[in-house]
């Protein structure tokens, strides 16, 4: 008797997680795994987040709350889109969900009906085109390349764009490939949309915006002639080292944020009481904290390219932001160190993940085959020896 349903027996595993999770099993047998899978910041939540955690604990916020989050930090989201990104949002607007992924999630469900188009440019985020399957609509993936910094171009928007189009995926800073648009890339994009199909919608994927080497962040949403069309989906995860807190949020059109308040009624309810607090915090104290992370992370970024600079057969483009390097690996396929051969990106990241003890992501996980994703959210030593095996064992492969 069949028990799953075609819904969820449709979904694919997130490969991140198996590679993550296949790392803790290699640990667990004694292996010296180092584990450059993991999209997370490595660093701990700052102490004064965590005070305000106990302080909520003590002060008892233990109850139920608001489906779309306490209207203090609702208004505090606010505050932030005005004062840091000109984003002129009410706090009605805000919806504050169990993490960005949450946010994103419901976006695509309160908009997209079945057969709806969903343009995702590839590389994507590995759960874009699973969340538009359970959403019942298509996803329209659009290859961009390592030589403009896998940045989706106006003309391959405007050709993906059709009747059924609902939904443009956008993420800036990108996971996986760290790419930036800059305000002028975004306008184009912006003129493209605003001229398009009126029922489309972009959902902005901006998570890692305080993660950027490269100067202030840029929104989609700036643009007044679409901002009523644009989504805007955030939280506190990476920017303040909060991954396991859940606090997520979008900022969108009142309808919009209307629509996802009632299916988050209905599926989750409020997002934790004492998270919330603890991200109200961390969005209106200090952030040096903040800027101590993207410093690392910045040099941390240059280390690895500089390591990448000594492997022959890796092609590279600096990453802006976020804290991954998604290099093109294909000249690897073919070749082989005399006992296995390399016929793929899979093939290539167990091969480093078995022979030199690192784990990295395949980048067929995020739609793009001939690239795998190295996240650089580890230590200095950890990276430096990590790339020191790579070398030792990609140059075994001839």
């Amino acid at each position: 008797m069949k028990t799953i349903s075609n819904r969820i027996q449709g979904l694919s595993e997130s490969q991140t997680i198996a590679m993550s999770q296949k790392s803790a099993e290699l640990k667990a047998q004694g292996k010296d795994i180092i584990n450059l899978s993991v999209g997370q910041p490595d660093f701990h939540t700052p102490d004064h987040i965590k005070q305000a955690a106990i302080q909520a604990i003590h002060d008892n916020y233990t109850s139920y709350t608001p489906v779309p989050g306490y209207r203090e930090l609702r208004e505090a989201i606010a505050g932030k889109l005005q004062q840091e990104n000109n984003l002129p949002y009410t706090w009605e607007q805000i919806v504050v969900s169990a993490g960005a992924k949450h946010s994103l999630a419901n976006a695509l469900m309160s908009v997209v009906d079945p057969g709806d188009e969903v343009i995702v440019p590839a590389p994507y985020w590995v759960s874009y085109v699973e969340q538009v399957k359970l959403a019942e609509g298509k996803s329209v993936v659009v290859p961009t390349h390592l030589d403009n910094n896998f940045k989706l171009q106006p003309e391959q928007l405007r050709q993906a764009i059709t009747e059924k189009t609902k939904v443009l995926m956008l993420c800036s800073p990108s996971n996986p490939t760290g790419s930036i648009y800059s305000r002028q890339e975004l306008r184009a994009l912006a003129e493209v949309i605003a001229q398009a199909n009126p029922n489309m919608y972009v959902i902005s994927d901006e998570i890692y915006e305080y993660i950027n080497f490269e100067g202030s962040h840029e929104s989609i949403a700036q643009f007044e002639d679409i901002r009523n069309r644009v989504i805007l989906v955030n939280g506190v995860s990476k920017g303040f080292a909060m991954t396991g807190w859940r606090i997520g949020y979008m900022a969108a059109p009142a309808n919009i944020a209307k629509a996802c308040s009632k299916l988050q009624g209905q599926v989750t309810s409020g997002a934790c009481s004492i998270a919330q607090r603890a991200a109200l915090s961390a969005l209106t104290s200090d952030k040096s904290f903040t800027r101590q992370m993207k410093k690392a992370f910045k040099r941390r970024r240059d280390l690895v390219m500089e390591g990448m600079d000594q492997m022959k057969g890796i092609k590279k483009y600096t990453p802006q932001g976020a804290f991954y390097l998604f290099p093109d690996i294909s000249d690897f396929f073919g070749k082989s160190n005399g006992k296995r051969t390399i016929e793929s990106d899979s093939d290539l990241c167990f091969y480093l993940l078995e022979e030199a003890q690192v784990a990295l992501v395949p980048g067929s996980a995020f739609g793009s085959p001939q690239n795998i994703r190295l996240s650089y959210a580890a230590s200095d030593e950890e990276l430096k020896e990590a790339l020191l095996r790579m070398k030792t064992y990609l140059d075994k492969l001839k």
